[in-house]
């Protein structure tokens, strides 16, 4: 009877156990979507009230206005500020100034400030002075791109001139869209620029995987970016942008952000509407402005192999750029994947050589997972990768010319740090080479040709359109009507139509203040609420597909029609043919020269200098064969050098980063005449600062980790050219040798592999 009881009761329990759990489930969701709407309520009066402001951004700092872009000669609706430094880490004057440049993408700027832990908390934490440069909602009628890279320079110029005490030129991120303004800036006027670090930058336009490449092709080229400046009265309006990005992400956009909020809603407002204000922030473009992007770039890839030029014929050639360029990319980045990011490398250089030849330093860095706006906005991101930008900037400016390969990875725990910044990661520096380039690009001849025939066609409707349709367009276009059309746009309607404008607003607002004092949360473990999860589970499923068939639809859909025998002729281009789609931009006349003058200087500087130089020679040959390096050797190579040759140094770190180039690209170029020439640049130095720099050399190489039998050698090698500027009565050096023994000139062999930085066969 006792056994029958209780499963009487368990079969009476469980009707009333999922009674009372839907109930809750019912109480809590209903409470939940009060509390979201009422934060979609507030969204839209943030988006009012952002939009009216004379310069909406979303920095997260303080800054003061420092120049505007109004005041100069061909006017833009660019501005410069100085963010003021955190309370608890003051400036160091003497450290190189950061400028970060925001992307006029369709947002408002201040996206490497959102956050603490961002680009210009990353550079204020290192106690460098930093600037940002962003923009007013509203461009200047008829400005350029050229203008706005004009303002870019006058920047950058500015900056350098409040800092005439730092040790080196400032230091300039560019993010996005900011990215090729920047390089394109550097390239015209190189003097200017120290390290510049491109943030999720795309630079090649047809490589990489980004499904976005091929919109262009399949809307018949760039005559629609032209329809829609001409109805916007000359304005192209961002919200497009912007939409196009949210496309690429159907899951995200229709279900993912909403659902998150809703399930989340007591601790997600705030994150979400942070977000929001940065995200519906649209600004508008010049229409010349977005038709030179269009054209040029997004279509005509015409950036990578240096194909535009200025108003005044000055080639925009990347190559020409001399201070170190820093590839920050992300192979979870679906706008800026790290092909569209690298590829400009491909398309301008042949090889190693060519790249050491245009005097070019390239780091590039990859991250493995983190989103397109996670590059920027991310704190794990922030703490990491832009932390350990910003502390060894000057390492990197340092670097002789090659491509290269940063990594920044958890700091050992024998590995001490050099101040509380710097004590969680190590980033380690490793020569890197354009085949390994290569096998992130993965360029595709076939591919190039397809899109070269997309630009082709786009050439041929832009001017079929600007013939026929664009005088009527632009005579039935109003400031009235494109103020209209701007208002109907799907997404400023989706942030302007509920807010505290609609009837029944006040009523939500109302309810949501009370179901948030009389919030009852359901359970984890409440059933309905983990259906609630696994539906939502489905739905990005579902969406994820989509998205995935859509994309796969579209790339065979634009490889039909631009790999079309008909399609390929009319752009010139031929099936059979398996060369490139575009003719190697080759070198200018202006670097034959310049290269012709630098080789002529090298040979002549093989016997110039003295112990500074010949030490900076010893140890690029030593460290060369290694390929790689971390920053226990730079810090220590410049802090032992500042002690022992005060006075005799370079007065600051640009003749410091110049004399190290030269004297890499001397021992890499000459490496037998560099090197043999030791002894005699030793000359004239006391026997006592010959004994400090071979020890200091010993100490410099070991640094890090244990040579090899290779560096063990090179080591010996060196060693004993120093010897022989010693007396032959001098006592031996103090530390001990790994090799005591004077060592004869320069071998052939050695040297050889010294310049072209083969390992020797063991």
């Amino acid at each position: 009877m006792k056994e029958d009881h209780k499963s009487t009761a368990a079969s009476l329990g469980l009707p009333l156990q999922f009674t009372q759990a839907a109930a809750q489930y019912a109480t809590d969701a209903w409470q939940r979507a009060l509390l979201y709407a009422d934060i979609r309520r507030q969204r839209g009066n943030q988006y009012r009230e952002h939009l009216a402001e004379e310069a909406p951004n979303v920095l997260n700092f303080g800054a003061d206005l420092v120049m505007t872009g109004l005041d100069l000669p061909r006017p833009v609706n660019y501005g410069l500020v100085r963010i003021q430094p955190l309370p608890d880490t003051p400036e160091d004057p003497g450290k190189r100034p950061f400028i970060v440049v925001d992307p006029r993408a369709g947002h408002g700027p201040g996206i490497g400030g959102f956050k603490p832990d961002s680009e210009i908390g990353a550079a204020l934490k290192a106690g460098h002075p930093c600037y940002f440069v962003g923009f007013l909602p509203d461009p200047i009628p008829g400005q350029t791109i050229e203008d706005v890279m004009r303002a870019e320079a006058e920047f950058v110029r500015k900056v350098a001139e409040l800092h005439p005490q730092s040790l080196g030129k400032p230091a300039v991120i560019g993010n996005c869209q900011a990215g090729w303004q920047i390089l394109m800036t550097a390239a015209v006027w190189p003097e200017l620029f120290g390290p510049i670090i491109v943030a999720g930058t795309p630079l090649s336009y047809w490589a990489g995987s980004n499904p976005m490449r091929y919109g262009g092709g399949l809307m018949g080229g760039s005559w629609m970016t032209a329809l829609t400046s001409d109805m916007g009265a000359g304005r192209f309006d961002g919200a497009w942008l912007v939409q196009n990005f949210e496309n690429l992400d159907p899951a995200n956009t229709l279900w993912s952000k909403q659902y998150q909020l809703y399930a989340k809603v007591d601790t997600e407002g705030p994150r979400y509407l942070g977000f929001e204000k940065y995200w519906g922030g649209h600004v508008f473009l010049e229409g010349e402005e977005m038709q030179y992007i269009v054209d040029n770039l997004f279509i005509g890839n015409r950036l990578a192999t240096a194909e535009l030029t200025t108003s005044d014929g000055v080639r925009i050639d990347l190559r020409n750029i001399r201070s170190p360029i820093v590839v920050f990319c992300s192979y979870g980045d679906n706008i800026t994947p790290p092909g569209q990011a690298l590829g400009w490398i491909t398309d301008l250089y042949r090889d190693e050589e060519d790249i050491v030849a245009h005097d070019q330093t390239i780091v590039f860095a990859t991250h493995d997972s983190i989103g397109h706006l996670g590059i920027f906005v991310s704190s794990s991101v922030g703490r990491k990768e832009h932390r350990e930008f910003a502390a060894h900037i000057d390492v990197i400016d340092l670097l002789p010319a090659g491509i290269y390969r940063a990594e920044v990875q958890d700091r050992p725990a024998d590995v001490p740090a050099r101040d509380v910044t710097d004590a969680d990661y190590l980033m380690t520096i490793r020569r890197s080479g354009l085949a390994e380039v290569r096998d992130i690009v993965q360029p595709d001849p076939q591919s190039e040709r397809r899109f070269a025939a997309a630009a082709r066609v786009s050439e041929i409707n832009l001017a079929l359109y600007r013939n026929t349709w664009q005088p009527w367009v632009r005579a039935l276009s109003t400031p009235q009507t494109a103020r209209w059309l701007q208002a109907m746009q799907p997404l400023r309607i989706g942030y302007e139509w509920w807010s505290d404008a609609h009837p029944l607003a006040p009523a939500v607002k109302a309810l949501a203040e009370q179901a948030r004092e009389q919030r009852q949360p359901v359970d984890e473990g409440n059933p309905f609420l983990q259906w609630q999860e696994m539906v939502s589970r489905t739905v990005v499923q579902w969406l994820d597909g989509f998205r995935d068939q859509r994309d796969a639809m579209q790339a065979q859909m634009f490889d039909a029609i631009y790999g079309s025998p008909l399609v390929q002729a009319q752009a010139g281009q031929s099936r059979s043919d398996q060369g490139p789609a575009r003719a190697h931009p080759g070198d200018s006349p202006e670097h034959r020269e310049y290269m012709r003058r630098e080789l002529a200087e090298l040979h002549d500087s093989v016997k110039q200098g003295g112990l500074y130089e010949a030490i900076l020679r010893a140890l690029v040959y030593v460290l060369h064969v290694r390929g790689k390096a971390d920053e226990r050797h730079f810090h220590h190579f410049w802090q032992v050098l500042q002690q022992r040759l005060a006075g005799k140094t370079p007065p600051d770190m640009v003749g410091f980063r110049h004399l190290v180039r030269k004297q890499a690209l001397l021992v890499q170029r000459e490496p037998q005449a560099a090197l043999a020439a030791i002894p005699d640049l030793l000359t004239a130095t006391p026997p006592e600062d010959v004994r400090w720099a071979m020890d200091s050399i010993r100490s410099l190489a070991v640094q890090g980790n244990a040579l090899t039998a290779e560096e063990l050698e090179r080591l010996d090698q060196i060693l004993g050219l120093f010897s022989q500027a010693l007396p032959q009565d001098s006592p031996p050096a103090s530390t001990p040798s790994p090799a005591s023994s004077p060592a004869p000139a320069v071998k052939p062999a050695a040297s050889k592999r010294a310049a072209s930085g083969t390992p020797r066969k063991r």
